[in-house]
């Protein structure tokens, strides 16, 4: 991917910085984007010290420990920033539904602050990132996802004459992502039984580089107010056993609380004010008095369409799920 004239000579904060989509977002943003300097923002020191090391301490990097809930501290990281990237979240579903303030401190709250902080020092984009589980969530997850959603369109109206703007991307299930069920099914497939909670769920799939992608194209196509959504395959869980684990003996336990059969992306009303483009969609905001210029044209969706995971136009083969199972988790 060229350099994007939105990074290259920039400054980017990266929230969440040393999760999966951080380490591998700041790692291509250095090399293939020339950042004046990145900022990474995260808790844990730890992690930041491994992160340090991995990219041979680039002078580039800029290293915040600090927390979305704190306002006062993301306000001082956001001083001179030209991009931010919103990456923090709490994400373990169970993790969430156990510890419901947490997760709303951190999701919601959080996601209030970054625009806060970003409209107080002008910053001029900042995106933020969604998750499929936002939409009809039937978890706090996805709740405060949804609510996050809100705020950070909704902070295009807060911004008022600054030249801050907001959008979102929103995709599925990451592949090797922390706490995703493919370390699970590696360490199940070792000990000789696999759990499906349903055999009829299926998930869309995306690996980090495409999330970095649909990133570093939304940053160049926004305007304020989109929510981004890329067009990606979907794959069935069982498929997904059977290239891990072939002839592995599977055990259906039953669908889990806060858990789908099938996932959605886009609904029949978002659709009807969305287009379609050859590599996403965009959700465009019922009222966007702030926009200077109209979005751009894409194809209109025709009445009741949604986009979700079991009517999906592509799917993953088995041989594609092994190939991308074995790139992650480092086996043949």
């Amino acid at each position: 991917m060229p350099p994007s004239p939105d990074l290259a000579g920039k400054v980017v904060l990266v929230t969440g910085a040393t999760g999966s989509f951080g380490n591998v977002f700041i790692h291509r943003l250095l090399e293939e984007h020339e950042p004046a300097s990145v900022r990474v923002f995260s808790r844990d020191e730890l992690k930041q010290y491994d992160l340090r090391r991995k990219l041979d301490d680039d002078p580039r990097l800029r290293f915040f420990l600090g927390d979305v809930r704190s306002l006062r501290r993301l306000t001082q990281a956001t001083r001179g920033v030209d991009v931010l990237v919103h990456a923090a979240a709490l994400k373990q579903v169970p993790a969430c539904e156990y510890n419901p303030y947490e997760a709303v401190q951190t999701n919601v709250i959080g996601a209030e602050n970054v625009v806060s902080a970003a409209i107080a020092n002008n910053v001029p984009k900042t995106i933020a990132l969604s998750t499929d589980k936002a939409v009809n969530p039937v978890n706090l997850y996805g709740a405060t996802k949804l609510c996050a959603e809100k705020i950070v369109v909704q902070g295009n109206a807060y911004a008022g004459d600054s030249p801050s703007r907001f959008s979102c991307v929103r995709y599925g299930n990451v592949v090797g992502s922390r706490g995703s069920v493919i370390p699970l099914f590696k360490r199940q497939a070792e000990d000789g039984l696999l759990t499906i909670t349903d055999e009829a769920m299926t998930r869309f799939w995306i690996t980090l580089d495409q999330a970095v992608d649909l990133v570093v194209n939304s940053l160049d196509r926004m305007q304020g107010g989109e929510v981004f959504i890329p067009r990606i395959p979907s794959m069935r869980v069982v498929d997904l056993a059977e290239a891990m684990a072939p002839g592995v003996e599977r055990r259906t336990i039953g669908i889990r609380p806060g858990e789908k059969i099938h996932e959605v992306l886009l609904t029949e009303d978002e659709s009807r004010h969305a287009a379609a483009f050859d590599d996403h969609f965009a959700i465009h905001p019922s009222f966007p008095f702030w926009r200077e210029t109209a979005y751009p044209t894409g194809e209109e969706l025709p009445p009741g369409f949604r986009y979700t995971s079991d009517n999906n136009d592509r799917w993953l083969a088995p041989e594609e799920l092994r190939s991308m199972t074995a790139a992650v988790i480092g086996v043949d």
